[in-house]
């Protein structure tokens, strides 16, 4: 059974999350506080799966609290719950589960719990004592999107390419686009390595879309996706990798 803290200095909204969670998930409420020290020394001495966590609150903000969590060797999921939608992006960098605004929208939060419940029948990763075969399955993996006032846990085989467009990053899944304040390289790092291949500066694209090869200039190609009509280029310094990557 999954375990939470909830961090929030509000008492009726604390109440009210509190309800919404006992009512529609199977969650165990470890506590209940009001500020952020307080969380901060109770964390120290117990663990929980998820911290439900107010930005606004004494002591330490949530923002700080959020920060020191993402350090410790296991970081319980973060799920940001507030009235201020500007902070979504400072949330989305510290890789929270998700964000909702307050006041709470009942279908919003019975959404999360479930996705939060759905993770807890997830295999647990293998640790290193129990290393994968060299032949074994890429375990699944997720990256978080932001998508207006939400953060968007999203599975990285739904991403087709990723494009850079100035100092942000243009993410493509079949039916929408993210935009997300970070370089290209930084998003990359982030998407799994066996799936995803670097074919320009500008582009990297999910190997496993990949509709048509069509021969362009100068001896290069461009890649054509399904489900999208976008065309990608392979650049000249990247063509080899790419050849022997797709056995041309």
């Amino acid at each position: 059974m999954l375990k939470a803290l909830i961090v929030e200095d509000e008492y009726l909204a604390r109440e009210e999350l509190a309800y919404l969670i006992r009512e529609h998930s199977k969650i165990e409420i470890a506590a209940s506080v009001e500020d952020g020290l307080e969380a901060f020394k109770f964390l120290q001495e117990n663990d929980v799966d998820v911290v439900f966590l107010d930005i606004n609150i004494p002591s330490i903000d949530g923002l700080l609290l959020a920060k020191n969590l993402h350090k410790t060797t296991r970081p319980p999921r973060i799920v940001f719950v507030t009235a201020y939608k500007e902070f979504a992006v400072d949330a989305f960098e510290l890789e929270a589960f998700d964000y909702i605004l307050k006041p709470y929208n009942e279908t919003r939060i019975i959404g999360l719990l479930r996705k939060l419940e759905a993770l807890e029948q997830a295999p647990p990763p293998i640790t290193a004592v129990s290393a994968p075969a060299a032949d074994a399955a890429p375990a699944n993996r997720t990256v978080n999107l932001a998508k207006g006032d939400s953060i968007i846990v999203t599975p990285c085989d739904d991403i087709y390419y990723v494009e850079a467009d100035e100092k942000v990053t243009l993410v493509y899944t079949a039916h929408d686009r993210y935009v997300m304040a970070m370089s290209i390289s930084e998003f990359v790092s982030r998407l799994p390595a066996d799936s995803f291949f670097r074919c320009h500066r500008s582009f990297c694209v999910n190997i496993h879309k990949i509709r048509e090869i069509a021969p362009w200039q100068n001896s290069t190609y461009i890649i054509k996706l399904y489900d999208l009509k976008a065309e990608i280029p392979v650049s000249r310094s990247n063509i080899k990798a790419f050849r022997q990557l797709m056995h041309l």
